[in-house]
């Protein structure tokens, strides 16, 4: 059968238009300094921020995996879902890293695109690494996370967010940066240093995904000294294996005192799956806990739109 030339033009034109609307409609993040000077305790005198996963760096399903190290100026970038999607609600998204690095792209912007396919905003947090005090190296991290929870909010009527509904995940070391966030509620661990930080520091909620650090490591079965819980922490959802480098305890006995003291948890152990598998799909069970957590958003009316 032969085709007219003029339906192989229209045919053409119509693909190349909705390359173009695609295009259109995949917007750039917001892209922000947390900071207006340098951060609390900074001195400027890190090397270059860089990627230093090189060729060979290590791959999670098949793909490399981004490792930004050397983040001396701490930033949000704000991925939005689409307008007609959008329900007000936000996340900021903490990646993992042990402190060292940042797994940028598997555990922060392929978070925040997840989060988007669920009407919520993606705020991905480039917080500093690596840790500057030996002792207590969750300090800077927590302190760019809680002027993100703030600076969030400060701008939650321009981007049509609602400042009840502005949520908090983390992964690993990330997770100890979300878990610690929550946990220490109106305890900024910085001095406040303009209006943006009069905006409340709080969690709506939490997710936490294979966290670390938050048990003794001389004594995992202890929860660590800085994790005090009360019933005013937000609600939470873990994800953990059991098979995980990373004692599970950090979640079983996180959740196990939040319940104790009646806040809302949801808690998802896997018996295999073992650590960093971020949100990419492998034969393994618990890379499908994006299903869960998207109930558990739903089931507690984080995703009803105002």
């Amino acid at each position: 059968m032969l085709t007219h030339p003029s339906t192989k033009y229209f045919a053409l034109a119509g693909i190349i238009l909705f390359l173009l609307q695609v295009n259109l409609q995949a917007k750039e993040p917001i892209v922000l300094d947390l900071w207006p000077e340098l951060p609390p305790g900074e001195t400027g005198n890190l090397a270059p921020e860089h990627d230093s996963s090189g060729e060979e760096g290590r791959m999670v399903a098949g793909k490399r995996v981004t490792r930004l190290t050397n983040v001396s100026t701490p930033q949000i970038a704000v991925y939005q879902p689409e307008e007609a999607k959008a329900n007000g609600a936000a996340v900021v998204i903490c990646p993992g890293g042990g402190h060292r690095i940042l797994a940028y792209d598997l555990e922060g912007i392929e978070v925040a695109e997840w989060l988007n396919s669920l009407g919520v905003t993606g705020i991905v947090l480039k917080y500093r690494v690596p840790a500057r005090d030996p002792e207590k190296r969750w300090t800077a991290a927590v302190q760019d996370a809680q002027r993100a929870m703030s600076l969030v909010r400060s701008k939650a009527k321009d981007w049509n967010l609602d400042p009840d509904r502005i949520g908090i995940c983390g992964f690993s070391a990330g997770g100890q940066t979300a878990g610690l966030t929550s946990l220490f509620l109106e305890d900024r661990q910085y001095q406040a240093i303009d209006a943006v930080d009069q905006n409340p520091i709080r969690p709506s909620f939490t997710m936490l995904i294979y966290p670390a650090y938050l048990v003794e490591r001389s004594e995992p079965t202890k929860l660590a000294e800085e994790v005090k819980v009360t019933k005013d922490v937000p609600p939470m959802f873990f994800v953990h294996a059991f098979d995980d480098r990373i004692s599970v305890n950090n979640s079983l006995l996180v959740a196990s005192a939040l319940k104790g003291v009646d806040v809302p948890i949801e808690l998802h152990v896997y018996p295999t799956g073992k650590h960093g598998y971020g949100l990419r799909p492998t034969e393994e069970p618990v890379t499908h806990w994006p299903e869960r957590a998207a109930i558990w958003l739903e089931k507690m009316g984080f995703l009803a739109s105002e």
